[in-house]
């Protein structure tokens, strides 16, 4: 995954403002579209705990966090404020946290299919080669490459991501309360993984597979 800076240093300026903007866009209206599904879904299952904190919004202000939204600027991949659950309003708390965190990254690969739809359109629309068609098929190539990338990322069962919730769903009570204890230094080893790239490879294959399939149908119906 190519970062901003990386395309800086190729003398790609004009790809680097458009993976700027689609980030701020991914930043200002995926990212609090994921949190808002977490949000509903908490809600749908008992738990107003996030509606009556004001998480029932598509405000971005309300959700983002100063470190997830820098982290999406520079690798690409980040997190928002995490959506407030008390699972003693769950009627079946391990089940229900499980399809609560399953929310979000559902919802970024649901974005980054409808994404596609306009990235393969513009594609087959631009028959001349215009630029301004061809910057704004660019701009939504990186947005369903960041939410596709984002729900991989999500998905790992790593804490705090939404895949160490439903993860742990599955996990005896006694190793999960075990990974409790060790979240906070499990996200310390998860920082230091993406700032040394460790984890750049396995997020971009299998982004880059998830892409090829959510993109499948808009290239089969736009013949692109």
């Amino acid at each position: 995954m190519l970062s901003i800076l990386s395309y800086i240093r190729q003398g790609e300026p004009f790809l680097a403002i458009i993976v700027i903007l689609s980030r701020c866009f991914v930043v200002f209206c995926c990212m609090p579209i994921h949190e808002l599904a977490h949000a509903l879904i908490a809600n749908k299952l008992g738990d107003d705990t996030a509606k009556l904190k004001g998480r029932i919004s598509i405000n971005p202000f309300a959700h983002l966090d100063l470190i997830g939204t820098i982290m999406i600027f520079l690798f690409g991949i980040g997190y928002a404020k995490p959506v407030p659950v008390n699972p003693a309003r769950l009627k079946k708390p391990r089940r229900d946290m499980a399809l609560i965190s399953l929310a979000g990254p559902v919802s970024n690969l649901l974005m980054g299919f409808v994404y596609s739809f306009f990235s393969c359109g513009l594609m087959a629309l631009n028959k001349s080669d215009n630029v301004g068609l061809y910057a704004v098929q660019l701009f939504f190539d990186f947005a369903v490459s960041v939410n596709v990338s984002l729900a991989v990322f999500n998905l790992f069962p790593i804490p705090p991501l939404d895949g160490s919730k439903i993860f742990e769903s599955i996990l005896p009570d006694k190793i999960y309360f075990k990974i409790l204890q060790y979240e906070r230094y499990i996200m310390i080893g998860l920082m230091i993984l993406l700032f040394t790239g460790a984890l750049s490879t396995p997020i971009s294959y299998i982004s880059n597979f998830m892409t090829n399939i959510i993109s499948f149908i808009p290239r089969m119906i736009f013949g692109v």
